[in-house]
């Protein structure tokens, strides 16, 4: 089965766009760059997923959060001592 794809759009006054010295189209996409970067630093979507949303290729996004000096991986103290301890089992 095909995935839907929804349309969801909200006012902003057009000084707002003036002030940005940009485009809607410039400014849509980057509404849903900073939507996606917001869902993945929450853990609420996937790397995958945020740049889906973003409208990127999963390299793509990952480039472009490297370009903006964001955490490619957040991972918490605990997590990274659990993934240090599943590579020694694996020796």
């Amino acid at each position: 089965m095909p995935e839907r794809t929804i349309n969801i759009s909200f006012p902003i006054k057009e000084n707002i766009l003036l002030s940005l010295k940009g485009t809607k189209s410039e400014f849509t996409n980057e509404i849903l760059y900073l939507s996606a970067l917001h869902f993945y630093r929450k853990r609420k979507l996937s790397l995958g997923k945020a740049a889906e949303l973003a409208g990127y290729k999963k390299i793509e996004f990952i480039e472009k959060l490297q370009r903006e000096n964001e955490f490619i991986f957040d991972y918490t103290e605990e997590e990274i001592d659990e993934i240090f301890e599943d590579a020694v089992k694996i020796k």
